[in-house]
């Protein structure tokens, strides 16, 4: 490689920027989104490939807290802004940035590196698995009926504009994300990320619009969407286009989805990013008109196993032995002991035999409590050598709800 690999300097941060554009279909990003991503991205954790004056790759990540079994909020990489220019495709330099960059967040002490794939078979030969899934719904709000809670008619529903609710938005999800791994505790200036409307990425749809669930005076919920109007010679068939919705209790959470189901004018809900159980599919009538749909959601890395499996909780008690290959990063390769129940755990390398044996990237996979180790293994990517071995760690590793992402970055 010729190219020259370098930590980005904030004078190169405009060039650095445009690049990624390029890479990502040369679309400019609305000055609004240009400006926030400026804000968010910290350039001694970002770097750039150069070759000579142009800069030909970028990587970056965020200093993210991410939620884990147990509800702790776990020093994580956000892995972000990756791109290498076509011109200089199979040179070596998405490798390069990769090793420099795990290299580094394992000298930062943070156990764990987290990205979302713009094309997920890309990332699995540096060690990420998929951690998370996410469901994308496109509901016929005219077919499909809700059956809601009682306590969800002693809500009251107040239609604002998204930037005068911020706080308590931010207030509702802040106490939302230990009740569900993968979620994101939110840092400086990532609470203007949910706002980001310029009006060239809305397709034709409204400005975003917020509804506010309360109860007395408290807010206990919220939904952020948009609508996109239609017209069929039958009359109007609009759509609602969900952004985020989260609820503090069943009652408001059913509350905020029967205004949604509700909108005038509109005959379709559209939630492209929703975890795998959510209940709403326990309140509608018909789960097949709300013609749902898995894709991939967070690909997670396990930079440091010792630190990452310690920093969960597990829904069974466990001892097992993990042979751990990671070609990749050196320092995970070997034996480790996992000991550990609901109340915490500790794991430290050993000599004992092992009793499973799987790769980094599988043990990424399995990490959040999405993926069992048992279907992993019977796909052929955790092999049990003793018995027994494989159901004690499957049952442990599970999460009582499903992980899920609620946003990208």
């Amino acid at each position: 490689m010729t190219t020259e690999l370098r930590v980005l300097r904030p004078a190169e941060w405009d060039d650095w920027y445009a690049r990624v554009e390029l890479a990502f279909g040369g679309v400019p990003a609305a000055a609004e989104t240009r400006a926030l991503y400026h804000d968010l991205i910290e350039p001694e954790r970002a770097m750039g490939a150069w070759d000579g004056t142009d800069c030909v790759g970028t990587a970056g990540s965020y200093a993210f807290r991410l939620s884990v079994p147990g509800g702790a909020p776990v020093p994580t990489a956000g892995v972000c802004m990756v791109s290498v220019l076509a011109t200089h495709r199979r040179r070596g330099i998405l490798t390069a940035m990769m090793r420099r960059q795990l290299d580094e967040v394992h000298s930062w002490g943070e156990p764990l590196a987290a990205l979302t794939a713009s094309e997920p078979e890309i990332y699995g030969r540096f060690g990420y698995g998929i951690a998370t899934e996410q469901l994308s719904l496109d509901i016929d709000t005219v077919r499909a009926r809700l059956s809601v809670p009682d306590d969800a008619d002693g809500v009251r529903l107040r239609i604002t504009t998204p930037g005068s609710v911020r706080d308590e938005c931010e207030a509702v999800y802040a106490r939302r994300v230990a009740a569900r791994p993968g979620m994101l505790a939110r840092r400086p200036h990532w609470d203007r990320a949910p706002l980001l409307d310029p009006e060239s990425d809305r397709r034709g749809s409204s400005p975003l619009q917020c509804v506010m669930a309360e109860r007395d005076g408290e807010s206990v919920g919220y939904a952020r969407y948009a609508i996109s109007r239609g017209w069929t010679p039958e009359g109007p068939d609009g759509a609602v286009v969900l952004r985020d919705l989260e609820a503090l209790d069943p009652g408001a959470y059913a509350a905020l989805w029967r205004f949604l189901f509700s909108i005038d004018l509109t005959s379709r809900l559209r939630a492209p990013d929703r975890p795998v159980d959510d209940p709403l599919l326990h309140l509608v009538s018909d789960v097949r008109r709300c013609s749902p749909r898995l894709r991939d959601g967070l690909h997670l890395r396990i930079v440091d196993v010792g630190g990452a499996l310690e920093a969960r909780t597990y829904a069974r008690p466990v001892d097992v032995v993990l042979e751990v290959a990671d070609a990749f990063c050196l320092w995970n390769e070997g034996r480790w002991r996992l000991t550990g129940d609901s109340k915490g755990a500790g794991c430290e390398r050993t000599r004992d035999p092992a009793d499973l044996a799987l790769s980094v990237r599988d043990l990424g996979t399995a990490y959040l409590g999405g993926a069992s180790l048992a279907a992993l293994a019977g796909a052929g990517r955790v092999q049990e050598l003793r018995a027994g071995a494989l159901a004690e760690a499957s049952g442990a590793f599970r999460s009582s709800v499903a992980p899920w992402l609620p946003h990208g970055f």
